[in-house]
């Protein structure tokens, strides 16, 4: 069966429920599931990218750390950005994980050393110091920027407010997870819902005496800027700040090798219930930190560390009737409306069905008895239906051929694979009143143009009295009718004018992702909008005359594929998109694109590789040259200003190609040379 339509459909909609539930955990702290459950929900989106080629292509998990921060405390810039971590959850994903390292750094045979320690459920802070004095204390927020709860973390007294050692870094950022130990907190559960929520809750407290009758702890875990650097490797730092007075976990231990990561972490699991301390997992990283440094990050996540959850929570109810949904790209989803079952603690009442193909695979039916699994998500998954249970004048479930609005639906064709999709989609598009709303609720989402005070509900609320249709009357909104709203005072009003306003200054790559094309994610509009520069040069792709020759040149750019390039196509083509995108437009100021890293030694720079590196796999070649300004791509054409060749089995005709273009030829020692200038 094909799968691929039906897994895009799944990934895309588990990275909206994430990024729900970055505001309820980082911002509110007051999670919808437990942490274990929001890991979990990591981990599968993770997973899913790592084991299907074309999710990694769509590149829709850049700037999912955290969430933005409130406006209760004074914003702050981490000097490093706090990135998130990838998850893993068996032996087999962790063998995954440590031959992904060793092929990023063209290891062949040696072990690399890992250390493993063990993950807290608390909140993430940095304790910056400067010539040993503490003078800044921040909350993750959305990973770049924080939120100043320094007076906050100062009440923890076992947090040092000093290093008198001369060793110490001039600049020093240390990361930490905050929490409340489970003893302590049962002196608190009636006013918090649990021990990470009273953490939570106590360091946003605008008055610090407030936070001081919190019996907060912490453990130190990591660092950020350190100048200048003194560690070699992850040990050497805990050791040396366990020295200075820090707190770190004494359950840290180095391993070697899948069996000692998996007696290690069968080890702290059999420990979790005697510990004083929530943990759900073991976080493994490698240990020495110029291989660190080698491999990078993601956008998300170090691609040195990773999170190893323990085990998934399940739990058996029945269903009692299948709704039917309509995404924003059209996609009918059925969903599981079941009888009320707490799973990890949360009580449920959906279960995702995925889509047509699913539901008769596994023959699920209205009174079924079900096992379900809640692995992170808001939605739990069906994993089998008991049908021993099962009433015997049960019939089985017939899919709706047609979307809500009446529209015909249809299978798409992959172009990937040249196979039926899984998905039913809804072919009408804008003129479809429910792709329309939801289309609504995306352009508005804080990814996109990010308007506070117009959330999916306000959307909901709008739409259904007729103040919104499209994207162009988010900015025509009259406030007087408004106004005569329940719980819409002049507060609220000036709030959102405000938040209106500061909405329509947007980036071109931020544009081009929030008016949502399928298969459009946010690391491919960062892509298109390095390609089109500007506003205008992006709005040729609606002009029949000029748009074949702007989608042929797309082919020359790395990571947009045929599958983006004919979602483009099909989108641009269409009068209705056409019309309304042009008027959004008419509202906005949008910004163009900026080149980053323009002091790298490839800034502007065009290359592509081919052939295998001694010294480095062509991931982290490529990850180089992105990171010193270059764009990489994927085929020859005039465009190119390096064709880099390795000494392993390069391809003859792109060096042919090359040179019959005049473009320069670096070899592999010419290319270690420029690294090394």
């Amino acid at each position: 069966m094909n799968k691929k339509s039906n897994l895009i459909r799944t990934f895309r909609e588990k990275i909206k429920i994430l990024k729900k539930h970055n505001h309820l955990y980082y911002n509110l702290d007051n999670p919808e599931v437990t942490d274990f459950e929001y890991d979990s929900l990591k981990k599968e989106i993770t997973n899913l990218e790592n084991k299907y080629k074309f999710l990694k292509e769509l590149k829709l998990t850049n700037n999912l750390v955290g969430s933005p921060p409130q406006n209760k405390f004074k914003k702050i810039k981490h000097l490093h950005p706090m990135l998130s971590l990838s998850n893993v959850f068996d032996k087999d994903e962790m063998k995954d994980f440590l031959k992904k390292i060793k092929n990023f750094l063209n290891f062949k045979k040696d072990e690399i050393e890992l250390i493993g320690e063990p993950k807290i459920d608390g909140i993430s802070a940095t304790l910056v110091y400067e010539k040993g004095r503490l003078t800044k204390g921040l909350s993750r927020g959305d990973g770049v920027i924080g939120e100043d709860i320094l007076e906050n973390l100062k009440t923890i007294s076992s947090i040092p407010k000093s290093i008198e050692n001369k060793e110490a870094p001039k600049i020093l950022e240390i990361r930490c997870e905050i929490y409340i130990g489970k003893k302590d907190f049962e002196n608190f559960k009636d006013n918090f819902a649990n021990p990470r929520n009273a953490a939570g809750g106590s360091l946003r407290q605008k008055d610090p005496k407030v936070t001081s009758k919190i019996p907060l702890k912490y453990f130190a875990y990591g660092f950020g800027a350190v100048e200048p650097m003194i560690f070699k490797e992850q040990s050497n730092f805990l050791d040396k700040i366990s020295e200075w007075g820090f707190i770190t976990n004494p359950l840290s231990q180095k391993v070697l090798g899948i069996n000692e990561i998996q007696e290690h972490h069968e080890k702290i699991d059999s420990l979790r219930s005697t510990l004083n301390y929530d943990i759900d997992g073991i976080v493994f990283k490698v240990n020495d930190l110029s291989l660190q440094k080698r491999l990078g990050n993601t956008s998300n996540s170090p691609r040195w560390a990773t999170a190893y959850k323990f085990s998934a929570e399940k739990a058996i109810t029945v269903i009692k009737d299948i709704a039917i949904q309509v995404g924003r790209t059209g996609a009918i989803t059925p969903v599981a409306k079941v009888k009320p079952v707490t799973v990890g603690g949360v009580v449920v009442s959906n279960a995702t069905l995925h889509n047509e193909d699913e539901i008769l695979r596994k023959d699920i039916r209205v009174g079924d008895t079900i096992n379900i699994q809640r692995a992170g998500d808001v939605i739990p998954q069906v994993i089998s239906v008991d049908v021993s249970k099962r009433n015997k004048n049960s019939s089985k479930y017939i899919f709706p051929k047609k979307c809500l609005c009446g529209a015909e639906t249809k299978k798409e064709i992959s172009k990937s694979t040249n196979k039926l999709d899984a998905v039913r989609r809804c072919t009408k598009g804008y003129e479809c009143k429910f792709i329309a709303k939801e289309k609504l609720k995306h352009i508005v989402s804080k990814e996109a143009l990010n308007i506070d005070g117009l959330g999916k509900k306000v959307v909901e609320q709008f739409w259904e009295l007729k103040f919104i249709k499209e994207p162009a009357d988010i900015f025509k909104l009259d406030f007087e009718e408004i106004k005569k709203l329940e719980g819409w005072g002049e507060l609220s009003i000036n709030n959102l004018k405000k938040a209106l306003k500061n909405s329509q200054n947007i980036s071109l790559d931020k544009f081009i992702y929030s008016i949502g094309i399928r298969h459009i994610g946010q690391e491919n509009a960062k892509i298109l909008a390095g390609f089109f520069g500007s506003i205008q040069e992006f709005q040729k792709l609606f002009d029949k005359n000029k748009r074949l020759i702007l989608l042929k040149n797309l082919n020359d750019l790395d990571g947009i594929g045929e599958t983006q390039i004919e979602s483009i196509k099909g989108f641009v083509k269409n009068d209705a998109n056409s019309k309304i995108i042009k008027n959004f437009i008419k509202q906005l100021q949008v910004k163009d694109y900026l080149v980053q890293n323009i002091n790298g030694k490839f800034s502007n720079k065009k290359l592509m590789f081919t052939g295998g590196f001694e010294n480095m796999s062509r991931s982290e070649a490529k990850a180089i040259a992105e990171q010193n300004g270059g764009k990489v791509l994927g085929s020859i054409s005039k465009k190119l200003d390096f064709l880099i060749v390795g000494n392993s089995k390069p391809t003859k005709k792109k060096i042919d190609q090359a040179k019959e273009l005049n473009i320069k030829v670096i070899n592999e020692k010419e290319w270690n040379k420029i690294l090394n200038s």
